[in-house]
Formats: structure tokens, C-alpha cells, sequence
């Protein structure tokens, strides 16, 4: 069974955590979520709860077959834990499937794993991306290699689908 595995910190975008996270467990994947403290809850942007499985520093990057990055505020906390970036940096490194949308793609600058990638993002942290070496592109979803992309929570149907066949 493929493994997938989730940042979570509060502020999170609720749509691009749980809708992910559910099409996921309905197609069989095994997800878990990874916060800076592990079995811990964090609240969503508008008030929905997701409860870490694990911390940041007890994931293997190995263990996981795909990442997911959810929006929302949570990327600009996320991108300040050298665990979160090695994390990712690991899994892009692996030709892993990486799924971010929104404000994720901060997570991913930080990483410093853009340079020369084809990407979307909400349109607020474009400049980000591509004083980060990406090209952005205003589309509702994007695929470079393992790296799949989305603007918005409108995006998630299209998103998920790209996400789920690299998977």
C-alpha cells in the first residue's frame, strides 16, 4: 500500500488539506500527517481540526511514496523547519510525486527546489516562484515531472487527478 505523507501546521487552507487527504484514502492510499509536534491538533484557517500523526523530525523520507503541501498560511510556518525542507529537498531529489497548491509553493522555495521547474501557485507568491528560478504559468494545474501544481481550492478535482496518476 502506497504511503503518502501530509504537512500540517494551523492556518492551513481546510479544502487543501482534507480534500486531498480524503480522495487519497478513497483510492487506498495510506496518508499521514507530520506537524512540528507530533499528535498534536492544528486548526484550519476556518476552524477545522487535523491532528498530526507524527513530528517533523521522526519522518524518513524513505517511508513515503508521495508528499503533499496543502495552502493557506500554514506554508509561510512550515518553510521555517529545516526538517520540513530537507524533507521535501528528499522527496523532489527521489523523483517522488510532490503535490503543491496555492501558498505551498513557499515550502518549495525555501527547499530551493524550483530552479528551472514549470509551476502555479495563487497568484500572490508568483514573484516568489520565479525569483526562486521557476516559471510560472497561470493555470489551474500544472505538471513538471514529479512536481504537480494548483492555484486554488476550485483546482482540487483537477489537481487530485494529476496527483493521483503520478501516484
Amino acid at each position: 500500500m502506497k504511503k503518502i505523507l501530509s504537512f500540517v501546521h494551523n492556518d492551513f487552507e481546510d479544502l487543501e488539506l482534507w480534500y486531498p487527504i480524503l480522495r487519497l484514502r478513497g483510492e487506498g492510499l495510506t496518508v499521514h500527517l507530520a506537524g512540528d509536534i507530533g499528535n498534536h491538533i492544528y486548526v484550519g484557517k476556518y476552524g477545522v481540526p487535523a491532528k498530526s500523526d507524527y513530528a517533523f523530525d521522526e519522518i524518513n523520507s524513505g517511508d513515503y511514496d508521495g508528499l503533499l503541501i496543502p495552502g493557506g498560511w500554514a506554508p509561510d510556518k512550515l518553510r521555517r523547519y529545516p526538517d520540513v525542507l530537507n524533507i521535501t529537498r528528499e522527496m523532489m531529489a527521489a523523483g517522488k510525486p510532490v503535490a503543491q497548491i496555492c501558498h505551498a509553493g513557499w515550502v518549495l522555495v525555501s527547499a530551493q527546489v524550483l530552479k528551472g521547474r514549470r509551476v502555479t501557485s495563487t497568484p500572490g507568491i508568483k514573484d516568489d516562484l520565479i525569483n526562486a528560478g521557476a516559471t510560472w504559468v497561470d493555470e489551474a494545474v500544472v505538471v513538471d515531472g514529479n512536481l504537480v501544481s494548483s492555484q486554488k481550492p476550485a483546482d482540487l478535482p483537477f489537481f487530485m487527478n494529476e496527483f493521483l496518476k503520478l501516484m
